[in-house]
């Protein structure tokens, strides 16, 4: 048994997936002390086989390795235009008193809550003199106290000793809880290669995990608006993680906004948030939700899980791989004298597809069974199925394959989008629609 259908065993099984008649094709091509790409075809092919059970067809699932590879990293490449940088100046690693800390600065206000602590300007230098006096746990506390991101490299060990860390690993990887019943869909008409054909799916997520979601729901045929808040951005990645979807902008602590999304909520099938646990019930609470749209199926998603003392702390993708050992184990592998983290993001796209393959198991279940379901993931509770072993041998890897895709328009320039990386019988992921700025939709459906 390859490493791939190993992971893939895993995936499925938190699904209550069969993964019969898997086939993955192509080369590894990611280094690390981590098998990236087996993980990565792995997390797609979970997705693929919530597919197949959704339609009840015959037919091999294929996934190819280097084309899961590129999506993991970017799947769309511009055409005479460039992104900006995915991270502000001032974020990234810093050698404390007494190890490495990461600063999440992507945010303004996350940004604005470093600085704060440490008493500095927005200049990289000061920044790593004024952390090099902190000792990490404490300067980590204090950012986290002030509403900012930040972690301290821990080794695995390290981690699984740590109160979070220990209470991660006792949660199901995927979380499926019973919830009500509610009336079918009168918008979601499903055909043979469209199986999600005008499901309606309200996107309450942000980088990158939850668009990643959103994205594969889309490809599928569903109909997935995207909400953001008035103030919010993310211009190097928003061409990727709107694709196939609309896109608004309510300020949902605002009478009026409240009043939007509710109504977007009861017009919806699914509901797909990346809220830190009870921050949506501050906004719309579960009973309201329930009311608005009985049979309302939900999926869920944080970065440091549902239970323990982070289990309401903000965090990323960089700063789980620090926490969890990840960072640490790759700056052993390569011999670095710095943290060393996954060559791509893939804790967020893995979990992203672990997420789309919860939904569409519950909506499926929805449309048997008359029974709606609740999903939790999380980024720290997807790291722990990452094998630690990965392909050391660099060797052995392969030059990413030249792979075909097809030009599309986007509102900043053609842009060329890779072919998809899963296949499952007739079905193929399709994107009816292209990326979208932000805010660009009224909020309606």
């Amino acid at each position: 048994m390859s490493q791939s259908e190993e992971i893939l065993g895993v995936f499925a099984g938190a699904l209550g997936l069969e993964p019969a008649d898997v086939r993955f094709t192509g080369d590894a091509t990611l280094a690390s002390a981590y098998a990236v790409s087996d993980f990565a075809a792995a997390s797609l092919a979970a997705a693929a086989l919530a597919v197949r059970e959704l339609m009840d067809v015959a037919g091999a699932v294929t996934v190819d390795r280097s084309l899961a590879d590129r999506w993991f990293a970017a799947a769309l490449t511009p055409l005479g235009w460039r992104l900006p940088s995915p991270w502000d100046a001032v974020a990234g690693d810093y050698a404390t008193a007494d190890g490495w800390i990461r600063l999440h600065t992507n945010a303004p206000r996350h940004k604005a809550a470093a600085l704060g602590v440490l008493g500095v300007e927005a200049d990289r230098d000061a920044v790593a003199a004024a952390v090099a006096d902190r000792a990490g746990d404490e300067l980590e506390a204090a950012v986290v106290r002030a509403g900012g991101g930040a972690a301290v490299m821990r080794s695995a060990t390290e981690w699984s000793r740590h109160p979070q860390g220990s209470s991660i690993a006792a949660e199901p990887l995927v979380h499926l809880a019973e919830g009500g019943t509610g009336p079918q869909s009168a918008h979601w008409i499903p055909s043979r290669d469209r199986p999600l054909a005008g499901l309606r799916v309200l996107d309450l997520t942000r980088v990158i995990a939850g668009p990643v979601a959103t994205r594969f729901l889309a490809g599928l045929g569903a109909d997935v608006l995207r909400v953001d808040p008035p103030d919010w951005d993310e211009p190097a990645i928003v061409p990727e993680m709107t694709l196939g979807k609309r896109a608004t902008r309510i300020d949902a602590t605002a009478p009026v906004g409240r009043d939007a999304l509710e109504r977007l909520v009861a017009g919806a099938d699914l509901v797909v948030h990346g809220y830190r646990p009870g921050a949506l019930d501050a906004l719309v609470s579960a009973e309201r939700r329930r009311e608005l749209r009985p049979g309302l199926v939900e999926v869920a998603l944080d970065a440091y899980g549902w239970t323990g003392p982070w289990s309401g702390r903000r965090g990323f993708d960089s700063l789980v791989q620090m926490s969890s050992g990840i960072a640490e184990a790759g700056m052993r592998w390569a011999g670095a004298e710095r943290p060393t983290p996954l060559p791509v993001q893939a804790l967020d796209h893995a979990t992203g597809y672990l997420a789309a393959a919860a939904a569409i198991v519950a909506v499926g279940r929805m449309r048997r069974d008359g029974v709606s379901t609740t999903s939790r993931v999380s980024l720290a509770r997807t790291a722990l199925e990452l094998p630690p072993e990965g392909p050391v041998d660099v060797a052995r890897l392969r030059e990413p394959a030249v792979h075909s895709g097809s030009r599309i328009a986007t509102p900043w320039g053609a842009a060329e989008l890779l072919e998809p990386p899963v296949m499952v019988g007739d079905v193929r992921l399709e994107w009816q629609r292209g990326p979208v700025d932000l805010g660009s939709s009224e909020p309606r459906w």
